[in-house]
């Protein structure tokens, strides 16, 4: 029976910038406060590191120094999904030679494969690589939303782990786990779900709010993971209001520009994300005060 790559949290973390470039001291510190919480994983060049804008040179490299800094202390998930199945078998390779523990895979974006397309794409990189491998579904941004009955077929690939469901389709949660065997694992990326997803026998969470809070978003799922749905639900409602405006405009966005609070100035986003509205900044800046 396959294991879970993690359990409770898993944040999907910032990449900060400093001039144009990585800014690798402050990833450390990024990396060394999640430990420091009792994060156990976090995802590299996934959405919120906007992986669109990093060069290839540049995410191997983040993933190398990231796990040469955390070692055995942080479960290391590489983001190398792309529309390209070639480009994602070559990245994941990559990925996996210096150290990562385990993929994050986008379904591809754009060009849109069918399921004979998908499964195929996710065969390909399962063959090519022996860690464990996360599906990655966010029709929002794909415009691709991956059926049950496709996960179940790709659940029989040994080393697909299961999926970052991220698309707002709780129904689709039941869906998943009736038709797909009790070790293709679930886990929500959307942070105003945590609770209703683990109460249908999610795992947990690659998570954006965890990047300001991450011993209280590590708190929610842990108490969910234990059945304490009361605590769980009281703080998925105390969360709420900081979770709504982090995904007032398009991440990471507005979570680069509250890390600031966090005591972490991780720079501006690279193009073609703009600079957070002033009304969405007030708003922020009023939750905090």
């Amino acid at each position: 029976m396959k294991q879970p790559v993690f359990t409770g949290v898993c944040t999907a973390l910032v990449t900060p910038f400093l001039n144009g470039k990585i800014n690798y001291p402050l990833m450390e510190q990024l990396l060394r406060r999640q430990i420091d919480a009792g994060i156990g994983a976090v995802v590299l060049s996934g959405t919120t590191g906007e992986a669109p804008t990093l060069s290839d040179e540049e995410k191997i490299t983040m993933f190398y120094k990231a796990k040469e800094y955390a070692g055995d202390s942080l479960t290391i998930i590489a983001g190398t999904g792309t529309n390209s199945t070639s480009h994602a078998v070559e990245l994941s390779k990559q990925a996996q030679q210096v150290g990562a523990d385990a993929l994050l895979v986008v379904t591809p974006y754009y060009n849109k494969g069918n399921p004979d397309g998908l499964y195929r794409h996710y065969a390909a990189v399962a063959n090519a690589v022996s860690i464990p491998i996360i599906v990655y579904n966010v029709p929002s941004r794909t415009g691709v939303d991956m059926p049950p009955a496709l996960y179940a077929k790709i659940s029989k690939l040994p080393n697909i782990a299961g999926v970052k469901e991220a698309s707002n389709d709780v129904n689709k949660i039941t869906k998943i786990r009736c038709m797909c065997p009790k070790d293709f694992y679930i886990w929500t990326g959307n942070d105003d779900l945590i609770v209703p997803v683990m109460s249908m026998g999610g795992v947990g969470v690659i998570s954006v709010l965890s990047n300001i809070f991450p011993e209280e978003t590590a708190a929610m799922a842990d108490a969910a993971l234990d059945g304490d749905f009361d605590t769980a639900a009281h703080l998925q409602c105390q969360l709420s209001p900081f979770i709504t405006q982090l995904f007032a405009e398009v991440n990471p966005i507005p979570v680069k520009y509250a890390m600031k609070y966090a005591g972490f100035d991780c720079g501006d986003c690279r193009l073609p994300l703009g600079q957070i509205s002033p009304e969405i900044m007030q708003k922020i800046d009023r939750l905090f005060k």
